[in-house]
């Protein structure tokens, strides 16, 4: 029950806000009738629905087509949105501003000082008395004409009926168009007040939609057009021996192949992985956002993942959307990879032990976490090094003594500012801190969820190297 009042909060949200970017954007800029105007209207109603078929076929497991047809426009205009909505909201601030200095260089070329009334002002209060003066005049006339013709309207022509008072264009010029309103700004007078209105708001509109769509195509370029960054981080473990000082675990986090990133984006991240030589490489949940019969050819390239302990994995929140079955398959999937999945269990190595748990998400289909599982018969003297999806499980980690957690989930935010709201909702958002005994390191993941942008939370992949302090 509490799920429908937030479902139509939200509904009423987006609406507000796809209203907001209307009357800004096409409202109070185009001319009512306008092609312009008849192509954008539908545009932004249109744009909104495509999204929310994007999210919904994903999870429907739609044909891939069908997906990648609403995913991309749908997917990116809600980065659009986000950016249109920051821009107009400063916009709004600008606005008052840009009309005041516009009144205040109408004045000086109308009077000359700021003393003296604007130009169209004086014409209206020359029309005004120009309007007095006819009807005293016509007033005296008609008298005249009704004591010499005996009551006839000698200045109508004999009809009886007054002839129209007709103003001059000084009166005509306070007749301002309804551009402001949507009407055609040709009817405004140059340096009237319509005018500029519709100058500022036309100013504010470019304007935003420009900061909006080039911040979309920067944060579109870090995710579709070049590989994630290489981040460096050296984590000392106090129960590390000597013999493994040095170890490199290439960490990566929320891949997430789907209708919008596909096979290139997996052997981009493949061969940054490779090109560094890392002795192990630990793949932290959220690779996939559909199933293995539309994504498995894009996940192939993991099979050529080269370390030297091999490549172990666990599973993400996103890999249970499609239920257990479909969870279960991937594992399968990149088990004929050549993966090693690591399902609520541990492996010992050299120097260290490394376990990994399944993701909370896991609970919904009896695929809980289970740390007793995977960590609690182990040689607590030998260092840990564990493996979970999402930051929030850092006090279990705690709780079973492990010495390293590494984690994924928050893409740092992926976009400002957005960031704040996945900083309050984690205990860490990105980066290496220090839980008691135990350190997490959350790296902000190499593909993203939703739009294919990030803004301010670039994606990487993280060489994390084991210090001992023995060495």
């Amino acid at each position: 029950m509490v799920f429908v009042p937030i479902a139509i909060g939200m509904l009423l949200l987006v609406a507000g806000a796809h209203w907001y970017v209307w009357r800004r954007l096409v409202r109070d800029t185009m001319r009512r009738g306008g092609w312009p105007r008849r192509l954008a209207t539908p545009a932004v109603v249109l744009l909104p629905l495509m999204a929310f078929a994007a999210v919904a076929s994903e999870r429907a497991g739609a044909p891939m087509p069908v997906q990648q047809a609403l995913g991309w426009p749908g997917l990116m205009w809600l980065a659009l949105l986000l950016y249109l909505l920051l821009g107009l909201a400063v916009g709004e601030l600008v606005r008052p501003v840009l009309l005041r200095v516009l009144e205040r260089r109408a004045r000086r070329a109308g009077g000359g000082t700021g003393a003296a009334a604007p130009m169209a002002e004086a014409e209206r209060e020359a029309a005004v008395a120009a309007l007095a003066q006819q009807v005293a005049t016509a007033e005296a006339a008609d008298e005249a004409a009704a004591a010499a013709g005996g009551g006839k309207g000698a200045s109508s022509g004999g009809t009886g009926t007054k002839a129209p008072l007709r103003l001059g264009p000084a009166t005509e010029a306070g007749d301002e168009g309804g551009a402001a309103d949507g009407g055609d700004s040709a009817a405004a007078p140059v340096g009237g007040d319509v005018s500029r209105r519709l100058f500022v708001a036309r100013t504010v509109a470019i304007g935003a939609t420009a900061v909006a769509a080039g911040t979309v195509a920067y944060g579109a370029y870090g995710v579709l057009g070049r590989a994630p960054r290489v981040k460096n981080v050296t984590v000392p473990l106090t129960k590390l021996p000597a013999s493994a000082h040095g170890y490199r675990i290439a960490v990566v986090s929320d891949i997430h192949l789907g209708p919008v990133l596909g096979r290139g984006h997996t052997q981009r991240i493949v061969d940054t992985i490779n090109a560094r030589r890392p002795d192990l490489v630990a793949i932290v949940g959220d690779l996939v956002d559909g199933s293995v019969d539309h994504l498995g050819t894009a996940a192939e390239p993991l099979g050529q993942l080269d370390a030297r302990d091999g490549s172990y994995f666990v599973t993400g929140n996103h890999e249970y959307f499609t239920g257990a079955d479909g969870a279960g398959e991937w594992l399968d999937h990149l088990r004929e990879l050549g993966l090693h999945p690591l399902e609520n269990a541990r492996t010992e190595l050299a120097g260290f032990d490394l376990a990994g748990v399944n993701d909370v998400s896991g609970e919904d289909v009896g695929q809980a976490p289970d740390f007793a599982r995977a960590l609690g018969d182990r040689d607590t003297s030998r260092a840990s090094v564990l493996l979970a999806h999402q930051p929030v499980v850092i006090h279990d980690a705690v709780d079973h003594g492990v010495d390293l957690q590494l984690s994924g989930h928050t893409h740092g935010g992926q976009m400002w500012p957005v960031t704040y709201i996945a900083e309050a909702a984690n205990p860490t958002l990105a980066g290496l801190e220090r839980y008691g005994d135990t350190q997490l390191y959350v790296t902000r993941g190499a593909g993203a969820w939703g739009p294919p942008v990030r803004v301010g939370a670039p994606s990487d992949i993280t060489m994390v190297r084991l210090a001992s302090p023995g060495a």
